[in-house]
């Protein structure tokens, strides 16, 4: 059973640089309040980094 995350934005894209938009987009969050469940993989996990001030992360089994 692999472990999923959870991604909550939680802060808006507004006014940021387009790198960290970009990866926003590439998450599939789509604004505030937006989540989506993706795999726990080094590649997720170095997406999250990039923008981890503007979301909120939650393991999830399943």
């Amino acid at each position: 059973m692999s472990t999923k995350l959870k991604v909550t934005q939680i802060r808006s894209g507004i006014g940021r640089p387009a790198n960290q938009n970009k990866v926003l987009k590439g998450l599939g969050l789509r604004g505030p309040h937006s989540q989506v469940i993706v795999d726990n993989t080094p590649s997720f996990r170095g997406q999250i980094k990039k923008v981890i001030h503007l979301v909120a992360v939650e393991e999830s089994h399943g």
